[in-house]
């Protein structure tokens, strides 16, 4: 039996408990009439501010954005200076656009009443599973109350659910206000296409110089992906690869619809679209187009375009020009003598880290052969460009630049014969001996004649020596970025078996240039917003990655002008008299990129040669063919600018140690590759006791004993 104190203090409990949730649901009910009140008040006072169809589609610009050179002075790029318009009336819009828009923009726009919420929620999901934001939501009729009504900077969260909550509100009231067809129209006329053209019309002449209604299936298309990131999309810019392939995905999605016919979309998508060459005034335009994407990305197209940003770069307009005139002026020469149609340039401050110069191609206005691609950010092989990262591991390590390595045919593939000849064995293996540019080997050779003269078989041992995992983390950690599938990296890695970007590779020659310290490659100074506020200002971050000795050595042979002379003679294009400068040429497999990489304590250079199309170039436009006289011609008069500075030299490097000395004869004269006297990953260590445990060891022994003429090791079976 329960005791009576005990039940009356349950009692009291449940009074209590019920009370207070009497008092939950009295105050959630207020709450909600409050909310309710204050949402219809809001609601109210939209509905009386909503404009007629006129001014919806009459967008006010503000002040435009100004991008600037290092100095503040000379302006390179105004956006958007005056926009561009036309409106046109619903019957001159062919259905080419009105299909693409739907198909690109919203398919269900004639079912929904203005929100679709089943488009939201599977944007959602598709977010929650990409693991970012990939896909949006929005309508037709939001995106026209977002472009012409609210704008669509960026903002705080709290900012963004309340825009979002307005558009809502403003979205629901004008699809009851208007037909569909109407805001449909109003939409083609106002939405910003990119290259300050709004409206449809504006769009096509920029792009196509021809009205709306003439416009292809093909062209309706390419205008109707610009949308969704005209800056991104452009076709002035770096990414119509991107472009085309989200304009066949709206060919995709409109043949699915039923908008055109099997017929219509293999056509469509074979052929080829020609734009007309931008008429915008552009200094340095890769590198204001680079600029430009940048802000769009982090302040979003409207703040970009209205709200007068200030912005300051990197950019040495006095160096621009000599690099413009050195790319134009070689370009056709090479056009002439080594069938190459383009070229491009990247100079950077080593000390700080800045873009002082980027020509991204030989002409950015001839659309029509892609000068608006921009090389100097894509992905190009590097060839022996690659190579002194390998040799700056293998120096930190404790290998003299007099260490001997020897320049002998060798497999590398330890599961194919040492004497294999072709690509494949007899049983299908992958084999992998690679010659020398010239088809000749030197037996034994140094380390530093090894680099100077960018002998291939040797870089290839050097890298082995050195690690190719330890490779790439050095490179990685001096500005390399491409490098992260590390399952496609091989001892091909030195002769340019992987892509970097050309910035990129610039960026890292200067942590040579800069004594081991890496200053990352930046091209913004300051921003400041129309009112003065300061929005981001340059902040260096110099960072240690390398030993300075390393660091040292490497310049000290790429400076070496008696070391490379017997292959590049000593009055090549990467030896400047009156200056000390360092630097290495590259050329991949059939000749389809040409490098010259170099640098001083001021400014890193790089110049790639080729054709953007991967097309090869003659067998004579060899790297420093190619690329060193425009190289050259450009560091003579870009190092004028700067005072004389000197590079710091290395100390000394001896051993007394066998092969690490220069010396290859061991006490019995006895000759054998490097691998039977050093353990590779301690080259001043023991002598290994057993050198057949390195997989390398027998082909290299085979290939370096057949280069003498003595007695060969069995084969392995």
């Amino acid at each position: 039996m329960i005791p009576q104190f005990t039940v009356e203090k349950l009692k009291n409990r449940k009074k209590k408990v019920k009370k207070v949730i009497k008092s939950l649901v009295t105050l959630a009910v207020w709450f909600f009439v409050v909310g309710i009140i204050v949402f219809l008040s809001y609601f109210i006072y939209l509905q009386r501010t909503i404009p007629d169809p006129e001014t919806l589609i009459s967008r006010k610009v503000g002040e435009s954005t100004k991008i600037y050179d290092s100095t503040g002075t000379v302006l390179l790029y105004d956006i958007h200076g005056e926009e561009k318009r036309t409106i046109i009336p619903w019957e001159d819009i062919t259905s080419y656009v009105k299909w693409a828009t739907l198909a690109s923009e919203d398919s269900d726009f004639y079912k929904h009443r203005g929100v679709d919420f089943n488009g939201i929620a599977r944007a959602f999901l598709k977010n929650l599973m990409e693991g970012g934001i990939s896909q949006g939501g929005s309508t037709i009729t939001q995106q026209l109350v977002k472009k012409a009504l609210l704008g669509d900077e960026r903002a705080s969260t709290f900012r963004l659910v309340t825009r979002k909550i307005k558009e809502i509100i403003l979205t629901v009231e004008i699809e009851r206000k208007y037909s569909k067809d109407e805001l449909f129209w109003m939409y083609l006329n106002q939405i910003p296409y990119g290259s300050s053209a709004y409206g449809i019309e504006a769009a096509s002449k920029t792009f196509f110089d021809k009205p709306t209604k003439d416009l292809t299936l093909n062209e309706a298309v390419v205008l109707a992906s610009l949308p969704k990131a005209p800056t991104f999309y452009s076709p002035y810019g770096s990414h119509v690869e991107e472009l085309v392939v989200r304009k066949n995905h709206t060919l995709s999605r409109m043949l699915d619809l039923g908008h055109i016919t099997q017929e219509e979309y293999d056509q469509a998508k074979k052929e080829e679209v020609v734009f007309q060459p931008s008429v915008d005034k552009i200094t340095a335009p890769h590198f204001v187009i680079m600029v430009r994407e940048y802000l769009v990305s982090k302040y979003g197209e409207d703040a970009v375009e209205k709200n007068g940003l200030k912005v300051i770069t990197t950019l040495d307009t006095e160096l621009q020009k000599i690099a413009e005139e050195a790319v134009t002026k070689y370009s056709e020469i090479n056009k002439e003598k080594y069938k190459a149609t383009n070229a491009a340039l990247v100079a950077i401050n080593p000390k700080n880290g800045e873009v002082v110069a980027m020509v991204g191609s030989s002409n950015y206005f001839d659309i029509e052969n892609e000068g608006n691609f921009n090389v100097t950010t894509a992905k190009r092989q590097p060839g022996s460009a690659f190579k002194p990262f390998a040799y700056a591991v293998a120096f930190q390590k404790g290998y003299p630049d007099g260490t001997i390595v020897f320049d002998t045919k060798t497999e590398f593939n330890p599961n194919c014969k040492p004497n294999a000849l072709e690509e494949k064995d007899e049983f299908g293996l992958d084999c992998y001996h690679p010659e020398n540019y010239d088809g000749r080997f030197r037996g034994p050779v140094t380390l530093r004649n090894a680099l100077a003269q960018s002998l291939n078989v040797p870089s290839v041992k050097t890298l082995y020596l050195a690690g190719v995992e330890d490779t790439i983390k050095l490179a990685e950690s001096m500005g390399i970025s491409t490098l992260q599938d590390r399952s496609r990296f091989g001892l091909s890695l030195v002769l340019g078996g992987a892509e970097v970007r050309p910035i990129d590779l610039v960026s890292a020659y200067g942590v040579f240039a800069n004594d081991g310290i890496r200053n990352p490659w930046n091209f913004i100074r300051k921003i400041e917003s129309g009112s003065g506020e300061i929005l981001e200002e340059q902040k260096l971050k110099p960072e240690r990655v390398i030993d300075s000795s390393a660091t040292r050595l490497v310049t000290d042979v790429l400076s070496d002008n008696n070391a490379r002379s017997s292959v590049f003679g000593y009055s090549s294009s990467l030896y400047i008299p009156s200056r000390e400068v360092a630097a290495k040429t590259g050329t991949t497999q059939e000749n389809r990129d040409a490098w010259v990489v170099g640098y001083s304590p001021n400014i890193a250079v790089g110049v790639w040669t080729g054709n953007n199309k991967n097309e090869s170039m003659t067998r004579e436009g060899a790297g420093i063919s190619a690329s060193g006289p425009m190289w050259k011609e450009f560091m003579v008069k870009a190092l004028e600018k700067y005072p004389f500075e000197g590079f710091q030299r290395p100390d000394p490097v001896f051993s007394n140690k066998i092969m690490l000395s220069g010396q290859y004869f061991d006490p019995d004269h006895e000759v054998h590759n490097i691998l039977h006297y050093i353990n590779r990953s301690q080259p001043a260590g023991s002598i290994p006791s057993n050198p057949l445990e390195d997989t390398q060891y027998i082909n290299w022994e085979w290939s370096v004993r057949n280069y003498f003429g003595l007695s060969l090791p069995n084969l392995p079976n």
